[in-house]
């Protein structure tokens, strides 16, 4: 049986492995964001065989080295539970290669006609802008109507490009969360793939988010947060900081203060590393939770007095943006085939615009 080598090259990228370990899972397809790409059962007269040596008998082109990589990382589990490279199977041992991505290598994507926001587009490459609830691309319950689905309309006559063997994720060459509105650009050749994820994974593109936030920031009106980010070990679909050690991935997110309204800030962050949730994440250690960020608790009062008036009045803020006020509103990298700077801007999406003139009301009247 063959095992694409996608998955160790995931592996072998992914530096918060050790943040993998599920704990038991042998009776589920899927536990805590973790999903079964393979499955191996031990024949009943087994004899018993290191674990490293009975998968590569089972898998073409993988060394030794990184299926011990994998082993101690979690990613791989006998009978639903973490062991050690020199575990040793025996008869009807289940074993299993699970990663936190779902086994989408060979899901077609089906175009579907949905409109798109184009602010930019040449024979090379293509800037949208995507707007909030629409997911990116296909997964797990989210099989249609992604931007992926309305770029293989748009491009039904382009043979896009993947990255990482994506088959259901032509054309990316990044993402942003799903109730995250802005910019994104999308690669239409293999010269533009390559060219623009080095410039991704190098830290050299541009990216300027606006993001609402809970509370005031008093003198501290600009700031840097560099705290490693990796998956939280009691709750896998969030993301948490780490401060010290080697647990997560390095991150860098530089903030300034566009205006304060005392219960929330209208701030930009800029990314030098493009970290799961990063802004929502960092924004939250700093105390400043993304504004009706559910994920993260921002959906609750932050900031402000606990009368029946003003827990009114939030409600209804949360109605006018009923997701986490984050949108990528700036965008910029090289052309690669020109070796142009492009530089694009989106305005703010009306839902966040409506709900910070409602703080700017509440707030000039709370002041007279």
């Amino acid at each position: 049986m063959r095992l694409t080598s996608y998955i160790f090259l995931k592996l072998d990228k992914d530096k918060e492995n050790k943040n993998l370990r599920p704990g038991s899972m042998y009776e589920s397809q899927r536990t805590d964001s973790l999903f079964e790409h393979y499955r191996f059962v031990a024949d009943p007269r087994q004899s018993p065989v290191r674990i490293d040596k009975f998968l590569m008998d089972r898998i073409e082109k993988v060394t030794r080295n990184r299926l011990q990589r994998a082993i101690r990382d979690g990613a791989i589990t006998v009978n639903g539970e973490n062991v050690k490279p020199n575990h040793k199977i025996r008869p009807n041992d289940v074993v299993l290669i699970l990663l936190p991505d779902p086994p989408e290598v060979n899901v077609p994507v089906q175009p579907e006609d949905i409109p798109l926001d184009i602010v930019y587009e040449d024979d090379t490459l293509l800037v949208v802008n995507k707007p909030a609830g629409m997911v990116v691309h296909p997964g797990v319950g989210h099989s249609t109507g992604t931007l992926v689905n309305a770029l293989a309309y748009h491009l039904r006559d382009v043979d896009l490009p993947f990255r990482d063997d994506y088959v259901s994720r032509p054309g990316l060459v990044h993402r942003i969360d799903k109730e995250t509105s802005g910019l994104l650009v999308v690669a239409k050749t293999e010269h533009a793939m390559s060219h623009l994820a080095k410039q991704f994974f190098d830290h050299t593109s541009y990216r300027r988010y606006l993001a609402l936030v809970w509370g005031g920031f008093d003198e501290e009106t600009e700031g840097t947060i560099s705290m490693n980010i990796g998956r939280d070990p009691f709750n896998r679909m969030n993301q948490r900081t780490f401060p010290t050690g080697d647990l997560g991935k390095h991150a860098v997110t530089h903030y300034k203060v566009m205006e304060d309204l005392y219960y929330v800030s209208l701030i930009e962050c800029r990314l030098e590393t493009g970290r799961t949730h990063q802004i929502r994440v960092h924004m939250k250690h700093l105390g400043h939770t993304l504004f009706n960020d559910k994920r993260y608790g921002g959906d609750q009062i932050l900031k402000g007095t606990v009368y029946t008036k003003y827990k009114q009045f939030v409600e209804n803020a949360f109605n006018l943006c009923p997701r986490q006020a984050l949108h990528a509103k700036s965008l910029g990298f090289v052309h690669p085939e020109t070796g142009e700077e492009m530089r694009f801007d989106c305005d703010l999406p009306d839902d966040m615009v409506q709900c910070l003139d409602k703080w700017r009301k509440y707030l000039s009247t709370r002041k007279k």
